[in-house]
């Protein structure tokens, strides 16, 4: 017989502001051990130096996770002009220089060229396989590769300040997989002066926004009690883009079961991957079609 997972069966959603200097993987060891959980994952990693938003989902709002990994996100970040680093941020290696600086418009002018579906290719020091390998590894070692380019679709890119020649203040809405230390490495080399990024803050992912984190020094002294609890929202938050779809009794006994429930009311049309509830509870999560929620995955709350 197998080992039962130690931890509490507890469900839900913590918007967290990571701080730099922390993997994202780092802050959902540590809040799974502060609400003594069973379960605990993330939505979107954030480089070690970047701060911001940070969804990290415990017990079976892990099943959502997907959802908030898909929808667009939005990051805000200053870009260094003037020289290229070996991890297009400020922790790596200078490679090269420039003491070319373009003007302002030029620069605005620029940035039109990053906005629609574009193709990037992602940084040598980042998590992207490489025949079995991260490519961070294989760039540590020191051995050169070629990353091909991925698809991305960038929903706006903006300049927000413009501190001084050396600096540029930007924000970007983009899908998913989108670097921003490969736009400002493109940007750079468009532009002719070099870049790379200095700090980086995500300000919102799917239905979730900064100004509903919590820091993780406002929840130390809630660790391994209660009263953490309440900063916890619920499993259905990370489905928000999602139509809901609500089900009978007997329906929700059935989805519960693997079989498709009955639906008594829908926001979702027919084909719509949705999320059933009974009593205001979410169920489950699956495809709406002939009066039923065919499901794809269950909740067990």
């Amino acid at each position: 017989m197998g080992r039962r997972k130690k931890g509490r069966a507890v469900s839900g959603w913590v918007i967290v502001d990571k701080p730099a200097g922390m993997t994202s993987t780092a802050v959902v060891n540590k809040l799974r051990w502060a609400f003594d959980a069973k379960k605990a994952g993330h939505a979107g990693t954030l480089d070690p130096d970047a701060t911001g938003l940070l969804a990290v989902a415990l017990g079976e709002a892990t099943k959502t996770i997907p959802f908030i990994t898909d929808a667009e996100k939005a990051y805000r970040f200053t870009v260094r002009l003037g020289a290229a680093t070996d991890t297009d941020d400020a922790a790596g290696r200078v490679l090269d220089t420039s003491d070319l600086r373009p003007d302002t418009e030029t620069l605005r002018a620029a940035l039109s060229d990053f906005v629609g579906d574009i193709m990037q290719v992602p940084p040598q020091y980042s998590a992207v396989r490489l025949e079995g390998e991260r490519a961070y590894d294989i760039a540590r070692s020191g051995e050169e590769m070629e990353l091909e380019a991925r698809p991305l679709h960038v929903a706006s890119l903006t300049l927000i300040d413009r501190q001084d020649n050396d600096h540029a203040e930007l924000e970007m809405v983009c899908g998913k997989g989108g670097y921003v230390r490969s736009i400002a490495r493109d940007l750079g080399r468009q532009l002719g002066c070099l870049g790379h990024v200095v700090s980086l803050r995500r300000m919102w992912s799917g239905p979730f926004e900064i100004d509903q984190a919590v820091t993780l020094d406002e929840l130390e002294p809630l660790y391994r009690t209660e009263e953490i609890d309440r900063f916890l929202g619920p499993v259905e938050a990370g489905l928000a883009d999602l139509p809901q779809v609500r089900l009978s009794a007997e329906g929700a006994m059935r989805m519960k079961n693997g079989n498709p429930g009955a639906v008594v009311s829908a926001d979702a049309t027919f084909g719509d991957v949705a999320w059933g509830s009974y009593q205001g509870q979410p169920v489950g999560i699956g495809t709406y079609r002939a009066g039923a929620l065919h499901p794809s995955r269950v909740f067990n709350l």
